[in-house]
């Protein structure tokens, strides 16, 4: 029961799904995110670590760079089948739609090396 409980309070706030959904797109870095959302580094930072901690995220280190990006769903079943869903879910939802629209101009080079 804790994997779902995970999940389930993972995917319970707005910032989190836009995360999951910008992911589901392109891989990114914290700062990349920040600019995206428009919030603080450490709020992203705590959503980022909530979605790993359930399963949901991978982070991986490439030089100066972490990574983040969409779990593959093998170490909980309630991640992979959220994430599954999610592919398809809030597609035509308006926020959604302009962050991902906005994905390709949003480059780690031009933002966290101002």
């Amino acid at each position: 029961m804790k994997d779902l409980i995970k999940v389930a309070k993972a995917i319970s706030d707005q910032n989190r799904v836009k995360i999951l959904k910008m992911l589901q797109h392109k891989i990114m870095c914290v700062c990349e995110l920040k600019s995206a959302l428009r919030i603080a580094q450490p709020t992203v930072s705590k959503h980022l670590r909530i979605l790993e901690e359930a399963g949901l995220v991978y982070s991986q280190r490439d030089e100066k760079w972490v990574n983040y990006y969409i779990a593959d769903g093998n170490n909980n079943p309630y991640a992979a089948n959220i994430l599954g869903n999610l592919k398809y879910w809030l597609e035509e939802d308006m926020e959604i739609k302009e962050l991902i629209y906005k994905l390709p101009s949003i480059k780690r080079e031009d933002i966290c090396c101002q």
